[in-house]
């Protein structure tokens, strides 16, 4: 299952989309968005200083 952003919590600060390795983060509206690319590997989680990521 990818990874699930939070909009309350996101700023679009961007190290979730440099700390992908697939490039499944992109940044529209100053949010992360996350693709079917994701592969589940949590660097975004870990990543995010707003712990605004998740995996469900």
């Amino acid at each position: 299952m990818p990874a699930v952003v939070d909009n309350e919590k996101c700023t679009g600060c961007g190290s979730c989309e440099s700390s992908c390795p697939v490039e499944a983060i992109t940044m529209k509206d100053d949010a992360a968005v996350v693709s079917d690319e994701c592969i589940d590997c949590g660097a975004c989680v870990d990543e995010c200083p707003l712990e605004a990521i998740s995996m469900e």
